[in-house]
This record gives structure tokens, C-alpha cells and sequence, in this order.
């Protein structure tokens, strides 16, 4: 793909009414697809250009606009009529790094992302929306199959076994599957964005459908730091909506943490050492389950 040159991206912004001069483009790379630009302009503002695939373009611009009223998501300036690309604000701030505690950031996750989401009214859709489930259960079957494989023999066969029982319990179980969102489908401290230890910004949605609380454990298990009770009931305390039972979101939790493990193998094997000692830590609180019914007492 071609990059566009200053003049040319000035006269995109001249064509939809934006007053601003670019001066600088600095081409980013990631594990997006796609194209992506940072403008710089002269009045010191900052912004994305992206081409993609104009499906991929529609799906994420539906989610920014329907979320448009929270302060953590970018905010979309412009868009191509046929969906080519898109133009949206520039978060400024460092990822991954010097992100304060978890409960922190997974609190203000809450109150200024996951109160915010609304309900998804197409009733044949759950998962990832380009590559729809026909139900929640099967889309979790594949994400736990899914990093098995990515494991292998790093894990006992055991662990996927006790893995696969806890999973069978809760969403054999689900008759009518929970409550169903359009969620940001990604939402791990990769996709964050911080400035001086607080969260500022969640970036790179992968638009999907399911229950909120899939978000929420997920941004829960994206960093191997601070994988316990006291962080997650904290954070849930603050869901205002799409609340389960404590004892299943521990076990759910068992769940997205075995898939993030599969991810972290793949992506990211520095983490790899600390993700299995939470492992450890919190297999075991599963199995002592009698246990740690205290915990969950509402």
C-alpha cells in the first residue's frame, strides 16, 4: 500500500472541513493490519490515518461511535465513503510500561469503558463479529482449543482437562447464554495507553459479542501482575451491569487465564514465567473450592 504524501492528506483534511496543517507523518508498525499513520500537524495536534479493509474499517468505527461518550476511546474525524480509511485522535501516552496497580487501571476500566456498553440486538451472532459463533459456549470451546495447541507441553494435559471441566459446568449450564454486548473485543494492557501511571486510553478495538464481564477478565489476565481475589473483586465491585455470581467469575477468571497463557507463549514469552506462577496460585484456589467459598459471600 502506498503511503499518501503530506500534500495529499493535507487536501484529505481541506476536502472534510478540518482546519489543521500536517507536517509530519510517521508510519507506525504493530500487530494491526492495515496501514497506520501518525500525523503531526502545526497547531501541536496529533492524529491516526488508517487503511484497511473497509469491513474492518466499519466494524470499529460502529464501536467508537457507539461509545463515543467515553473519554477513553479515540474519537473518529473522518471517514472514507467507501470505508478505505479512517481519521481519529491521537492518545499520547506510553503502553505496557509504568502502568500504576491493576486494580487501578481495571477500576477506572470499569467506570469509564465497561459501564458504558450497550446491548448487541442481532440474536445469531456471538464472538469475534467477522467470524461469528452460533453460541457463547462454542466460542469459548475454540479459544480454550486454541491455546492448547499454543501451550503444548508446557502444561500438563491435566490442566486442560480441569480446564475444559470448568467451562463445561458454567456454560452447559447457560440456557440463555447471558446478557450480550458489543464489546471492544481486546482489551489488554497492550491496547492501553498511560500517562503518569493512570489510564488515559484504550486503543485498537477487535469488535466482538458476548457478556461484559469477557472484557473485563480479559484486561484482568492481559498483564501477569497482580493475578488475585483482592484485584478482581475490587475492580467487579465497580460493574454496574452484566454482574455473575463471585464463585463463577473465579472460575471464569481460571479460564481466561489458561487462553492468555496460549497468547503469552505465542506473543509474549518474556511474561511467560510469571504467568505460570499465577497459574499455579490460582488452579490451586479452583481446586480448594470449598475453600474459597468465603470469598464470594455477596
Amino acid at each position: 500500500m502506498l503511503e499518501p504524501t503530506i500534500q495529499e492528506i493535507n487536501e484529505l483534511f481541506q476536502s472534510h472541513q478540518i482546519n489543521d496543517e500536517i507536517v509530519g507523518v510517521q508510519r507506525l508498525s504493530g500487530t494491526t493490519s492495515g496501514l497506520v499513520l501518525r500525523l503531526e500537524s502545526t497547531q501541536d495536534n496529533k492524529y491516526i490515518l488508517k487503511f484497511d479493509d473497509p469491513s474492518q474499517i466499519q466494524l470499529v468505527q460502529k464501536l467508537l461511535e457507539t461509545y463515543q461518550n467515553s473519554e477513553l476511546l479515540p474519537k473518529i474525524l473522518l471517514t472514507a465513503q467507501d470505508s478505505s480509511y479512517f481519521v481519529y485522535t491521537f492518545i499520547d501516552g506510553t503502553t505496557h510500561f509504568n502502568r500504576g496497580l491493576k486494580k487501578s487501571w481495571l477500576t477506572l476500566l470499569v467506570k469509564n469503558l465497561f459501564n458504558k456498553y450497550v446491548h448487541y440486538q442481532e440474536n445469531d451472532i456471538w464472538g469475534r463479529i467477522e467470524y461469528p459463533r452460533k453460541t457463547w459456549k462454542e466460542f469459548n470451546q475454540i479459544s480454550i482449543e486454541e491455546a492448547r495447541i499454543n501451550i503444548g507441553n508446557i502444561l500438563p494435559l491435566d490442566d486442560y482437562n480441569f480446564v475444559n471441566s470448568k467451562a463445561k459446568k458454567i456454560f452447559d449450564n447457560d440456557i440463555d447464554q447471558g446478557e450480550k454486548f458489543l464489546l471492544h473485543g481486546d482489551t489488554g494492557v497492550h491496547n492501553f495507553v498511560y500517562n503518569q501511571s493512570t489510564l488515559i486510553g484504550v486503543i485498537d478495538p477487535s469488535p466482538m459479542v458476548g457478556p461484559i464481564i469477557y472484557d473485563f477478565l480479559y484486561a484482568f489476565c492481559s498483564s501477569p501482575d497482580d493475578i488475585n481475589i483482592e484485584t478482581l473483586f475490587s475492580s467487579f465491585e465497580f460493574l454496574e451491569q452484566g454482574h455473575i455470581e463471585k464463585s463463577r467469575l473465579i472460575e471464569e477468571a481460571l479460564i481466561h487465564l489458561y487462553c492468555r497463557i496460549g497468547l503469552s507463549v505465542k506473543h509474549h514469552p518474556d511474561d511467560l514465567p510469571e504467568y505460570l506462577k499465577a497459574w499455579n496460585e490460582w488452579k490451586q484456589l479452583c481446586e480448594r473450592e470449598g475453600q474459597w467459598r468465603i470469598y464470594t459471600i455477596d
